[in-house]
C-alpha cells in the first residue's frame, strides 16, 4: 500500500514536471516554426515563421529561373522551371508546414526527428506540356535483336532495351522536387526489343549460317546460274515476326539482277506479228509467243533451299510471253493494200543523214483503229544520241542550221501520205515561207518538242507506215483496207509580198539567200467513197507564206 503511494506521487509529480515543460515549452515556442521542418532541404525548424519565410523566398525563389538538372535513364539535360511553367505556392506551402503541435507526444518527438515538407507547385499546364513533349526526344527506341551480313559471314545484332519517359510520372515528380535544389531523375518506363537474344542465336545458328555455307545453283533450259554466297547474303535480311523470333526475307529485285544475265540465254523474247509487203498485196508474218522466266515462282523454294543440306540447286520456271499484237488481232486489222503513198526528193548531205534516220524510226509503225499517231512523241528527242547531225533549218524567216535539220521534209511526206489515205488531220503546221519542191498549202514543218505533226486513224483497219529512204528521194506509204479516194484542190496565189532585204556578219551564222515573194493560197481536201464515188467530206485550208529575206553577207 505503501509502494502503491509512492508510485501515484512519483506519477503525480512528473506529470506536473511535464504539464509545465508543456506550458513553458509552448510559451517559449509560440510563432516559431514547428521544431525539426525541412523545406526542400532547408532547416526552418523553431524559425521564428517571419525569418523562416524570408530564408526561404531567399532561396527557393532563384531555383524556378535558374537551370535545373534532369536525367532520364543515361541522358543528362536541363531544363528552367519557370519555362515549364512551375511556380511556388506560399500559402499552401504553410498550410503543409502548419503550427506548433498541441499534442504533448509529438512535440517530445520533435525534439529528436526531422519532418520533410516539399513545397507546394503551381503547374501551368499548356508550358509543362510543351516541356514534357521536349523532354520526349531523348525516348530510346529498342534496338531489336537481328541478323546483317559482312560479305558472306553473318553477324549477329544483340537486342537492347529500349525507354520512353513516363509522361504523367515526369509531370509529379517535377512539380514535387524540382524545387529540392539536386539532380532530378524523372521516371521512365523500359520498352523490351521484341526479339531476344536468344531467338537471335537461334536464327544465326539454323537458318543464316547455313544459308550462306555455299552457292546455289538455278538450273535454266539450256543454261544455269550460280547465286555465291556473298551475292546471296546481300539479298537477305532478318525481321521480327510475330513469335517473338527472327524471319528471313529475301530482295528478289537484287536476286533478279545477279540471275538474270546468267539466265537470259534461256529466255525467248516474244514477237509482234508483223506485216510482209510484196508489190502491191500485204500479208501477216505470225508473232512469235515467247519464254521467259516467272521469277516469284522461281524463288518459292527457296526459303527451305536456304536450309537445306548437301549441293544445292532450283529449277528455273518459266511463262509463256504474248506478244503484244497476237497474229489474229494482225490479221483483223486489214492491212493489205497501199491506201496513200507521197514521194519527195532533192535532197543530201546532212538533211539526208536526218531524214534516212528518222525514216528507220518510223518505218514499222501501225496505228490502230481511233489512234492517234504524233511524229515528236513516236520518234522522241531528236539530237546526237540518236543519230541525227546539223543541217539546215527555217529560223525566224530565214535560213539557219540546227541539230536534226531536214526532218520537215519527211514531215510533209508523211503528211501528204497521210492526206491522201484519207486520216483525219489532228494538227500540223506549214513553213513559215514556201519551198519549192513541196506542194503549196500542203505541207508541214516540225520542231523537237514545240511543233508535231498528228493524225488519227478514223478508220475501222489499222494503218501500217512504210519508209523508204535512198540517197535522194523519200517516200512513205501507208497501208490498210481501202475506203475512199483522195483528191487534192490547189488554189490561186493571192496577195503577194515583196521580201525585205536583212545583211548579217560574214560567218557561219550567216547563209546569204536571193530571197523570193510571199503570198497567199490555199488547198482543198475531197473525200469520196472508194465503192460508189459519193462526196463524204471536203475542206479548205488557207495558208499565207511570209516572203523569204534577201540576206546578204558583210
Amino acid at each position: 500500500m505503501f509502494t502503491a503511494r509512492r508510485v501515484g506521487i512519483a506519477a503525480g509529480v512528473l506529470m506536473a514536471v511535464g504539464g509545465i515543460a508543456f506550458a513553458v515549452d509552448w510559451s517559449l515556442s509560440s510563432g516559431q516554426v514547428p521544431r525539426g521542418v525541412q523545406v526542400a532541404g532547408i532547416d526552418i525548424g523553431g524559425q521564428d515563421r517571419s525569418q523562416a519565410q524570408t530564408r526561404l523566398e531567399t532561396t527557393l525563389n532563384p531555383r524556378a529561373v535558374q537551370p535545373l538538372t534532369v536525367t532520364i535513364g543515361d541522358v543528362r539535360t536541363t531544363l528552367v522551371p519557370h519555362d515549364a511553367g512551375l511556380s511556388l505556392d506560399w500559402d499552401e506551402t504553410w498550410d503543409r508546414i502548419g503550427g506548433q503541435p498541441v499534442n504533448p507526444f509529438t512535440r517530445l518527438r520533435s525534439f529528436f526527428g526531422t519532418r520533410k515538407v516539399e513545397p507546394a507547385t503551381v503547374i501551368g499546364d499548356a508550358a509543362m506540356a510543351r516541356q514534357l513533349n521536349v523532354l520526349r526526344a531523348h525516348d530510346r527506341q529498342p534496338v531489336e535483336g537481328g541478323i546483317v551480313f559482312e560479305q558472306d559471314r553473318p553477324v549477329p545484332v544483340r537486342p537492347v532495351p529500349g525507354r520512353v519517359l513516363d509522361v504523367p510520372a515526369a509531370r509529379t515528380a517535377l512539380a514535387e522536387h524540382w524545387a529540392d535544389g539536386s539532380v532530378l531523375a524523372l521516371p521512365v518506363t523500359e520498352t523490351p526489343a521484341r526479339v531476344s537474344a536468344a531467338a537471335v542465336d537461334k536464327a544465326l545458328r539454323e537458318i543464316a549460317q547455313p544459308a550462306v555455307r555455299g552457292p546455289i545453283t538455278f538450273t535454266g533450259k539450256g543454261g544455269d546460274a550460280v547465286l555465291e554466297p556473298a551475292l546471296l547474303a546481300a539479298a537477305l535480311s532478318f525481321h521480327p515476326n510475330d513469335q517473338g523470333a527472327l524471319a528471313v526475307s529475301y530482295n528478289s529485285d537484287a536476286l533478279v539482277a545477279v540471275l538474270e544475265p546468267q539466265l537470259k540465254s534461256t529466255e525467248v523474247a516474244p514477237k509482234d506479228a508483223t506485216f510482209a509487203l510484196s508489190g502491191s498485196r500485204a500479208s501477216v508474218v505470225p508473232a512469235v509467243v515467247g519464254e521467259t522466266i516467272k521469277w516469284d515462282k522461281t524463288f518459292e523454294g527457296l526459303p527451305a533451299l536456304l536450309v537445306a543440306p548437301g549441293d544445292r540447286a532450283e529449277a528455273v520456271v518459266y511463262e509463256p510471253a504474248q506478244p503484244a499484237l497476237p497474229t489474229a488481232d494482225a490479221e483483223k486489222l486489214g492491212v493489205i493494200q497501199v491506201i496513200g503513198s507521197f514521194t519527195t526528193g532533192g535532197f543530201s548531205g546532212p538533211s539526208g543523214v536526218n531524214i534516212r534516220t528518222v525514216a528507220r524510226k518510223v518505218d514499222g509503225a501501225l496505228v490502230r483503229p481511233g489512234d492517234t499517231f504524233s511524229l515528236n512523241d513516236f520518234t522522241g528527242t531528236r539530237g546526237v544520241e540518236q543519230g541525227y547531225v546539223e543541217s539546215g533549218i527555217i529560223n525566224n524567216g530565214r535560213p539557219d542550221v540546227a541539230v536534226g535539220g531536214g526532218i520537215s521534209q519527211f514531215a510533209t511526206t508523211l503528211y501528204n501520205a497521210a492526206y491522201f489515205a484519207g486520216l483525219e488531220d489532228a494538227g500540223h503546221t506549214e513553213h513559215s515561207y514556201y519551198i519549192s519542191r513541196y506542194p503549196a498549202a500542203r505541207e508541214a514543218t516540225v520542231f523537237d518538242g514545240a511543233i508535231d505533226l498528228k493524225f488519227r486513224n478514223n478508220t475501222p483497219y489499222g494503218v501500217y507506215i512504210e519508209t523508204l529512204a535512198g540517197g535522194s528521194e523519200l517516200t512513205v506509204r501507208m497501208w490498210s483496207t481501202k475506203t475512199v479516194e483522195v483528191e487534192s484542190i490547189t488554189g490561186d496565189r493571192t496577195k503577194p509580198t515583196e521580201p525585205k532585204t536583212v545583211t548579217l556578219p560574214k560567218g557561219k551564222n550567216c547563209i546569204a539567200s536571193d530571197g523570193a515573194p510571199g503570198f497567199t493560197t490555199s488547198d482543198t481536201r475531197v473525200i469520196r467513197a472508194a465503192d460508189t464515188g459519193r462526196e463524204i467530206y471536203r475542206h479548205t485550208r488557207t495558208v499565207k507564206y511570209d516572203p523569204i529575206p534577201v540576206v546578204t553577207c558583210e
